[in-house]
């Protein structure tokens, strides 16, 4: 009985034969991003900014009346709210700035007066739980989340770096700052929320793009000590599509229980469902088009992993007569 394989064996795609415009296409999409996240920004949540937000979703119609919903909030005198929209037309987050007091009965008169004029100008619109965070929780949690996902991939690159070649880690940095900014691209694009959820998403990411490299970068290792004649594209893709099945599958795997909790998952997990979802994408692309034919470009060879013969070994050798 024959087993059904999502990959045939003996594979032998050439990959690394689109690896220009394949990586013309990916500093475009990074380009992209960054500008996206510079020019329309991320829709931070209220663990990064402080404050406090509110949800609110107005189920009875196609989009949320933002405008005024700002003007009824402004006219109860605590400033003027910010609302974004939450990936969905009548989904928004409500947020406003903490009152200037360290009185907590000062912040929940602010948030009953906030939700009884939504409840009372919006009746058939479903209002979720307020969220409250200081300013300077946010600020710390803000910074604690961004020196981790900087660490993770500095200690990645230098793990990859010590276990096999400076090229291969600087390979391994290059598709993580690949991936990590691709989903970043798509938060801003879409207006999801980022939160700490978001952050952690981010880190799960980055293992499972080490995890594929690794992967990828110890068959490469294994053959250029096995073929060392061999051209180094061919070798690459040689190891790529020996690798294929194993990559293939794992990701399929991963998607099929990701889509299920994109579909059928609560709302407040989507959006850490979704950048999970999306790194399985870009991380099993990148560990094909990102981190292996930057291994060319920064001058690995064939005789990378062969011990170099010391002088005496030399010297010996030709005693022997063998050269």
């Amino acid at each position: 009985m024959k087993l059904l394989k999502l990959i045939p064996d003996n594979t032998n795609i050439r990959f690394l034969r689109w690896r220009v415009p394949f990586y013309t296409v990916s500093l475009l999409l990074m380009a992209a991003s960054l500008a996206l996240v510079g020019i329309k920004g991320l829709n931070f949540g209220v663990d990064f900014v402080g404050g406090q937000m509110i949800r609110v979703t107005f189920a009875e119609s196609t989009t949320a009346p933002i405008a005024q919903v700002r003007e009824e909030i402004d006219a109860l005198g605590y400033g003027e709210p910010i609302i974004q929209q939450l990936g969905e037309p009548n989904a928004i987050a409500v947020r406003m700035g903490l009152p200037d007091t360290d009185d907590p009965a000062v912040t929940e008169r602010v948030i009953r007066e906030i939700r009884g004029t939504l409840e009372r100008n919006h009746p058939t619109a479903e209002i979720g739980s307020a969220e409250s965070v200081s300013g300077k929780v946010s600020e710390e949690l803000a910074w604690d989340g961004g020196i981790a996902l900087l660490l993770a991939m500095i200690g990645i690159s230098i793990y990859i770096w010590v276990r096999f070649e400076w090229q291969f880690g600087v390979g391994a940095l290059f598709a993580l700052v690949h991936d990590v900014t691709l989903t970043l691209g798509l938060f801003a694009l879409t207006g999801m929320e980022f939160d700490l959820n978001i952050v952690a998403a981010l880190l799960t990411l980055i293992g499972y793009s080490l995890n594929d490299n690794i992967v990828v970068y110890d068959r490469i290792r294994e053959n250029l000590k096995k073929y060392r004649r061999m051209p180094l594209p061919e070798l690459l893709d040689l190891s790529v599509n020996e690798t294929l099945s194993r990559t293939v599958t794992t990701s399929t795997s991963l998607l099929i229980t990701l889509l299920a909790l994109l579909v059928l998952g609560p709302d407040v997990i989507f959006g850490f469902t979704a950048a999970i979802t999306l790194g399985i994408f870009v991380g099993t692309y990148s560990s094909i088009y990102m981190s292996t034919p930057i291994l060319i470009w920064l001058g690995v060879k064939s005789d990378s992993f062969v011990p170099k013969e010391s002088a005496v070994d030399v010297q010996e050798r030709k005693a022997r007569g063998e050269i």
